[in-house]
Protein backbone atom coordinates (compact mmCIF):
# COMPACT_ATOMS: atom_id res chain seq x y z
CA UNK A 1 0.00 0.00 0.00
CA UNK A 2 1.27 3.39 -0.82
CA UNK A 3 2.43 5.62 2.00
CA UNK A 4 2.11 9.42 1.94
CA UNK A 5 5.45 11.20 2.56
CA UNK A 6 6.16 15.19 3.08
CA UNK A 7 9.61 15.62 2.34
CA UNK A 8 10.60 19.64 2.85
CA UNK A 9 13.76 20.66 0.74
CA UNK A 10 12.88 18.16 -1.32
CA UNK A 11 13.93 19.76 -5.04
CA UNK A 12 17.42 19.03 -5.00
CA UNK A 13 20.41 17.40 -3.15
CA UNK A 14 19.59 15.20 -0.32
CA UNK A 15 16.23 15.66 0.08
CA UNK A 16 15.53 14.88 -3.91
CA UNK A 17 17.54 11.58 -3.45
CA UNK A 18 15.12 10.81 -0.52
CA UNK A 19 12.05 11.88 -2.88
CA UNK A 20 13.05 9.99 -5.40
CA UNK A 21 14.10 6.67 -2.64
CA UNK A 22 10.06 7.33 -1.49
CA UNK A 23 8.55 7.38 -5.14
CA UNK A 24 11.22 4.63 -6.35
CA UNK A 25 8.82 2.40 -3.92
CA UNK A 26 5.67 3.02 -4.82
CA UNK A 27 4.95 6.35 -2.49
CA UNK A 28 2.46 9.55 -2.88
CA UNK A 29 5.80 12.37 -2.29
CA UNK A 30 4.65 15.56 -1.43
CA UNK A 31 8.08 17.88 -2.24
CA UNK A 32 8.41 21.20 -1.14
CA UNK A 33 10.72 24.46 -1.80
CA UNK A 34 10.81 28.01 -2.20
CA UNK A 35 10.82 28.54 -5.71
CA UNK A 36 7.83 27.53 -7.99
CA UNK A 37 10.21 26.79 -11.19
CA UNK A 38 12.64 24.48 -9.51
CA UNK A 39 10.00 22.57 -7.55
CA UNK A 40 7.65 22.00 -11.05
CA UNK A 41 10.70 20.86 -12.39
CA UNK A 42 11.88 18.69 -9.56
CA UNK A 43 8.31 17.42 -9.58
CA UNK A 44 8.04 16.31 -13.36
CA UNK A 45 11.43 14.74 -12.93
CA UNK A 46 10.92 12.66 -10.52
CA UNK A 47 7.41 11.91 -11.30
CA UNK A 48 8.10 10.63 -14.80
CA UNK A 49 10.94 8.03 -13.92
CA UNK A 50 9.18 6.26 -11.09
CA UNK A 51 6.33 4.79 -10.18
CA UNK A 52 5.06 6.74 -7.13
CA UNK A 53 3.19 10.48 -6.95
CA UNK A 54 5.25 13.46 -6.57
CA UNK A 55 3.26 16.78 -5.49
CA UNK A 56 5.39 20.21 -5.63
CA UNK A 57 4.20 22.34 -3.29
CA UNK A 58 5.57 25.92 -2.90
CA UNK A 59 6.71 26.34 0.72
CA UNK A 60 9.73 28.29 3.13
CA UNK A 61 9.56 26.22 5.66
CA UNK A 62 10.12 29.17 8.36
CA UNK A 63 6.97 30.98 7.39
CA UNK A 64 3.93 30.02 9.26
CA UNK A 65 1.79 30.93 6.61
CA UNK A 66 3.41 28.76 4.29
CA UNK A 67 3.41 25.80 6.49
CA UNK A 68 -0.21 26.30 7.33
CA UNK A 69 -1.07 26.31 3.45
CA UNK A 70 0.94 22.99 3.12
CA UNK A 71 -0.94 21.41 5.97
CA UNK A 72 -4.17 22.38 3.88
CA UNK A 73 -2.42 21.25 0.50
CA UNK A 74 -1.40 17.65 1.85
CA UNK A 75 -5.21 17.26 4.13
CA UNK A 76 -4.39 13.44 4.26
CA UNK A 77 -2.61 10.95 6.85
CA UNK A 78 1.09 11.74 6.79
CA UNK A 79 2.82 8.42 7.17
CA UNK A 80 6.58 10.35 6.97
CA UNK A 81 7.56 13.30 7.43
CA UNK A 82 11.24 14.28 6.62
CA UNK A 83 12.23 17.75 7.58
CA UNK A 84 15.19 17.88 4.38
CA UNK A 85 15.36 21.65 4.16
CA UNK A 86 18.09 23.62 5.62
CA UNK A 87 22.22 24.39 5.16
CA UNK A 88 24.59 27.08 4.95
CA UNK A 89 22.97 30.67 5.15
CA UNK A 90 24.47 33.85 4.73
CA UNK A 91 22.82 37.02 6.21
CA UNK A 92 23.05 40.36 4.80
CA UNK A 93 26.70 42.07 5.57
CA UNK A 94 26.43 45.36 7.75
CA UNK A 95 28.49 47.66 9.25
CA UNK A 96 27.80 46.57 12.60
CA UNK A 97 29.77 43.35 13.11
CA UNK A 98 27.84 42.40 16.30
CA UNK A 99 24.63 42.70 14.07
CA UNK A 100 25.69 41.22 11.14
CA UNK A 101 26.96 38.03 14.00
CA UNK A 102 22.98 38.00 15.26
CA UNK A 103 21.42 37.92 11.82
CA UNK A 104 23.69 35.37 10.79
CA UNK A 105 22.98 33.20 14.02
CA UNK A 106 19.08 33.86 13.61
CA UNK A 107 18.94 32.95 10.24
CA UNK A 108 20.86 29.62 10.51
CA UNK A 109 18.75 28.78 13.57
CA UNK A 110 15.77 29.99 11.34
CA UNK A 111 16.48 27.88 8.46
CA UNK A 112 17.62 24.75 10.18
CA UNK A 113 15.18 24.38 13.72
CA UNK A 114 12.71 26.53 13.22
CA UNK A 115 11.86 25.48 9.90
CA UNK A 116 11.36 21.71 11.54
CA UNK A 117 9.64 23.09 14.72
CA UNK A 118 7.09 24.93 12.49
CA UNK A 119 6.45 22.19 9.62
CA UNK A 120 6.18 19.32 11.94
CA UNK A 121 3.71 21.53 14.28
CA UNK A 122 1.56 22.46 11.49
CA UNK A 123 1.18 18.94 9.88
CA UNK A 124 0.77 17.47 13.89
CA UNK A 125 -2.74 16.68 13.34
CA UNK A 126 -1.91 14.40 10.03
CA UNK A 127 0.29 12.04 11.34
CA UNK A 128 -0.80 9.25 13.06
CA UNK A 129 0.12 5.71 14.96
CA UNK A 130 2.83 4.02 13.44
CA UNK A 131 3.81 7.73 10.98
CA UNK A 132 7.22 8.89 11.45
CA UNK A 133 9.48 11.86 11.57
CA UNK A 134 12.78 12.47 10.60
CA UNK A 135 14.92 15.25 10.49
CA UNK A 136 18.42 16.06 8.73
CA UNK A 137 21.28 17.06 10.70
CA UNK A 138 25.26 17.06 10.77
CA UNK A 139 28.28 16.15 11.62
CA UNK A 140 28.60 20.14 12.34
CA UNK A 141 26.79 19.63 15.20
CA UNK A 142 29.37 17.68 16.61
CA UNK A 143 32.69 19.99 15.64
CA UNK A 144 33.38 22.99 13.53
CA UNK A 145 29.91 23.74 13.30
CA UNK A 146 29.39 27.30 13.71
CA UNK A 147 26.25 28.86 13.66
CA UNK A 148 25.35 25.93 11.54
CA UNK A 149 26.34 23.33 13.76
CA UNK A 150 24.77 24.86 16.65
CA UNK A 151 21.64 24.86 14.85
CA UNK A 152 21.68 21.05 13.77
CA UNK A 153 22.63 20.46 17.74
CA UNK A 154 19.18 22.43 18.40
CA UNK A 155 17.72 20.58 15.88
CA UNK A 156 18.39 17.23 17.67
CA UNK A 157 17.48 17.91 21.31
CA UNK A 158 14.46 19.30 19.88
CA UNK A 159 13.76 15.88 18.04
CA UNK A 160 14.40 13.82 21.17
CA UNK A 161 11.96 15.89 23.01
CA UNK A 162 9.37 15.26 20.39
CA UNK A 163 10.05 11.60 20.63
CA UNK A 164 9.32 11.95 24.33
CA UNK A 165 5.98 13.81 23.48
CA UNK A 166 4.71 11.58 20.57
CA UNK A 167 6.31 8.37 21.72
CA UNK A 168 2.87 7.19 23.46
CA UNK A 169 0.60 7.82 20.42
CA UNK A 170 3.16 5.81 18.19
CA UNK A 171 4.96 8.07 16.29
CA UNK A 172 8.92 8.16 16.35
CA UNK A 173 11.27 10.75 15.82
CA UNK A 174 15.25 10.73 14.45
CA UNK A 175 17.65 12.88 13.22
CA UNK A 176 19.70 11.45 10.85
CA UNK A 177 23.01 13.25 11.04
CA UNK A 178 25.42 13.30 7.61
CA UNK A 179 28.97 13.90 7.16
CA UNK A 180 30.83 14.84 4.13
CA UNK A 181 27.85 14.08 1.25
CA UNK A 182 29.78 14.69 -2.11
CA UNK A 183 27.26 15.64 -4.73
CA UNK A 184 25.47 18.69 -3.34
CA UNK A 185 25.35 22.57 -3.51
CA UNK A 186 26.20 22.19 0.17
CA UNK A 187 29.36 24.23 -0.10
CA UNK A 188 28.35 26.59 -2.42
CA UNK A 189 31.39 26.31 -5.04
CA UNK A 190 33.82 26.50 -1.77
CA UNK A 191 35.01 22.93 -1.97
CA UNK A 192 38.22 22.63 -2.89
CA UNK A 193 40.54 19.08 -3.90
CA UNK A 194 42.33 19.86 -0.41
CA UNK A 195 39.02 19.88 1.64
CA UNK A 196 37.61 17.00 0.08
CA UNK A 197 40.95 15.20 0.35
CA UNK A 198 40.99 15.95 3.82
CA UNK A 199 37.23 15.14 4.31
CA UNK A 200 37.69 11.56 2.95
CA UNK A 201 40.53 10.88 4.62
CA UNK A 202 38.68 11.47 8.08
CA UNK A 203 36.40 8.66 7.33
CA UNK A 204 37.25 4.91 7.92
CA UNK A 205 36.37 3.55 4.77
CA UNK A 206 37.77 6.37 2.97
CA UNK A 207 35.39 7.82 0.60
CA UNK A 208 32.43 10.59 0.89
CA UNK A 209 29.13 10.02 1.44
CA UNK A 210 26.32 10.13 -1.39
CA UNK A 211 22.91 11.53 -1.28
CA UNK A 212 21.49 8.08 -2.12
CA UNK A 213 23.42 6.68 1.40
CA UNK A 214 21.00 9.44 3.19
CA UNK A 215 18.29 8.49 1.22
CA UNK A 216 18.62 4.78 1.98
CA UNK A 217 19.05 4.99 5.55
CA UNK A 218 15.76 7.68 5.99
CA UNK A 219 14.15 5.03 4.12
CA UNK A 220 14.81 2.55 6.86
CA UNK A 221 13.87 4.48 9.20
CA UNK A 222 10.46 4.79 7.80
CA UNK A 223 10.30 1.40 7.66
CA UNK A 224 8.28 -1.43 9.88
CA UNK A 225 11.63 -2.78 10.91
CA UNK A 226 12.60 0.13 12.69
CA UNK A 227 9.60 1.22 14.72
CA UNK A 228 11.31 0.48 18.16
CA UNK A 229 14.10 2.99 17.08
CA UNK A 230 13.06 6.66 18.51
CA UNK A 231 14.82 9.30 19.92
CA UNK A 232 18.36 8.56 18.23
CA UNK A 233 20.88 10.96 16.58
CA UNK A 234 21.70 8.17 13.65
CA UNK A 235 24.94 9.21 12.47
CA UNK A 236 26.24 8.65 8.72
CA UNK A 237 30.02 9.86 7.84
CA UNK A 238 31.98 6.68 7.47
CA UNK A 239 33.67 6.63 10.56
CA UNK A 240 34.92 10.56 10.92
CA UNK A 241 32.49 10.72 13.88
CA UNK A 242 32.12 8.06 16.69
CA UNK A 243 30.03 7.11 18.90
CA UNK A 244 29.68 4.17 21.22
Amino acid sequence: MARIVVVTGGRSGIGRAIATRFAADGDRVYITGRAEDTIARATQEIDASHPGEVIGVVCDSTRPRDVARLANDVDEHIDVLVNASGGLVAAEPSDDPLEELRDTWNAHLAQNVLGAVLTTAALRDLLGPRSTVISLGSIGAERRGGAYGAAKAALAAWSAGLSAELGPTGITSNVVSPGYIAGTDFFRGGMTDTRHEMLVEETHDKRPGSPQDVAELVFYLASPGARHITGQTIHLNGGAFTTR
